[in-house]
């Protein structure tokens, strides 16, 4: 009788090509990859001068999502020479190599990990790869995920494998309830304050128990998406009932007998009772609070009722130089409420918390109030879809009547494209996953937090606890 595995272990056997040495390198088979404007170009120039084509087009999917204008009025024309072309270049690969591409105008267009889940693109079991880091994004859907660099995009095109190696496994469990207020972006940020930044290096992570059975897909797709800012390569959920109705009517989903087919393949796509995990963290939510970062890593975060912590208390000389040159750059004192810092700037966007779940959040906060006057709020939906839903369920007037900017889809902000960034000094709550030195403009300042936490901070113009806020049904 076989050994119990892991669901990771039956992604990558299922996939495995051949073995390649005894190290765990094996080469893999990917069945999909998304492409975008901005990793793409050297691997398509490398296939050029090859003289080799993309061995299986129909496996990729384009979109333009990085340099594109996120301008409340969609414009086709790049306001800077390097990223028109950029665009023109990806337009041109994807023509001749017969590529599909969403470009800047398509009604389908948006950020490739809000797009490609919403076509339907991405299902249960398969393995995906693409030049975003965030790619771990579509484990929410019982997929595999993970970013690869720019030499493997071209290898992957020119084969449809890439040369991998296994990684370790780790399981967090999640138990408790979620109080009101309190979301997957938070379960997410406390995980990474609790392991670090490298706490899941060289380990592709499965989340289950009860909470994560218990949320939306979307708000799987938030913790999926987060988990490589602890270092993890890899992150997925086994797919459920859940999972199939959020498929079910997608455009590119199976139809028919074929989708039946499908469901009773995507049932076995779970750890085996038995299966030995290398790591096992355990995650209790009950008492979890909204959560925010005071520091430029994204495991530098605390309760939003907390306090900037003390690099003095800190023994270790080197996590206490860290801790003092992350105050530095952030402008903030040991001691002071984190309740206390004023913000310049709200950002609600990205392929971490732009979806209609997030922006539903936010208008329930939002709803008949006002942005404060010193602060600039901005929301970013992650698709064109995604915006014209909102628009039709009525959530776009309750921002714009709050004082909300309300743009076309992007990368936007989550990485300073464009004009979307920040000055040096502008102080910005962001619902983005990374907030690194000069992520979203050089020498700007970045707390992550959930969507409703940022229009919490919107409204009252500073970092504050969203559930203060009566929030309507």
């Amino acid at each position: 009788m076989p050994s119990p595995r892991t669901l990771y272990q039956k992604h990558i056997d299922s996939h495995t090509v051949c073995t390649l040495d005894d190290q765990g390198h094996v080469l893999l088979y990917i069945d999909r990859q998304v492409a975008n404007e901005y990793t793409s170009p050297q691997a398509f120039s490398g296939l050029r001068e090859s003289g080799r084509d993309v061995w299986r087009p129909a496996a990729t999917l384009a979109v333009v999502d990085h340099v594109n204008p996120t301008a409340p009025k969609r414009i086709a024309t790049m306001p800077d020479a390097g990223g028109a072309r950029q665009v023109s270049y990806f337009e041109e690969n994807c023509r001749d190599f017969g590529i599909e591409l969403f470009d800047v105008l398509d009604k389908r267009q948006g950020i490739e990990h809000v797009v490609a889940p919403e076509q339907g693109f991405i299902l249960p079991g398969m393995v995906v790869a693409a030049g975003d880091s965030h790619t771990t994004t579509y484990g929410a859907l019982g997929a595999f995920g993970f970013g690869i660099g720019t030499s493997e995009i071209e290898h992957l095109l020119a084969t449809q494998t890439l040369v991998y190696k296994r990684l370790k496994t780790l399981r967090v469990t999640v138990n408790g309830e979620l109080g009101a207020g309190v979301t997957s972006k938070d379960i997410i940020m406390a995980l990474i304050e609790k392991i670090g930044a490298s706490g899941a290096t060289g380990y592709a992570i499965e989340f289950t128990g009860p909470v994560i059975s218990a949320l939306s897909v979307e708000a799987r797709m938030t913790i999926c998406n987060m988990a490589v800012e602890a270092g993890a390569r890899g992150a997925f959920m086994a797919p459920d009932d859940k999972v199939f109705a959020y498929l079910q009517l997608k455009p590119r989903a199976p139809k028919g007998k074929t989708w039946e087919q499908a469901i009773e393949r995507w049932k076995t796509l779970h750890s085996d009772h038995g299966a030995v995990f290398d790591r096992e963290v355990s995650l209790d939510v009950a008492a979890l609070e909204p959560m925010v970062t005071w520091g430029t890593s994204p495991d530098q975060a605390s309760p939003v009722s907390g306090h900037v912590p003390d690099p003095a208390r800190q023994p270790d000389p080197i996590l206490r130089q860290g801790l003092q040159r992350a105050l530095d750059y952030m402008g903030l004192k040991p001691g002071m409420p984190l309740s206390d810092v004023v913000i310049s700037h709200a950002f609600i966007g990205s392929c971490t918390n732009a979806r209609i779940e997030d922006l539903r959040d936010v208008a329930r906060v939002v709803r008949g109030k006002r942005v404060a006057a010193h602060v600039r709020a901005m929301i970013v939906p992650g698709s064109t879809l995604v915006r014209n839903q909102a628009e039709e369920e009525g959530l776009a007037q309750i921002f714009l009547d709050a004082g909300f900017e309300w743009r076309q889809s992007g990368c936007s902000m989550c990485l300073a494209m464009n004009d979307d960034v920040l000055a040096p000094g502008d102080r910005c709550a962001s619902s983005t996953n990374r907030n690194f030195e000069g992520r979203q403009g050089a020498g700007a300042r970045t707390h992550l937090m959930s969507p409703a936490m940022v229009a919490a901070a919107a409204i009252t113009g500073h970092l504050t606890d969203v559930r203060n806020f009566a929030l309507e049904a």
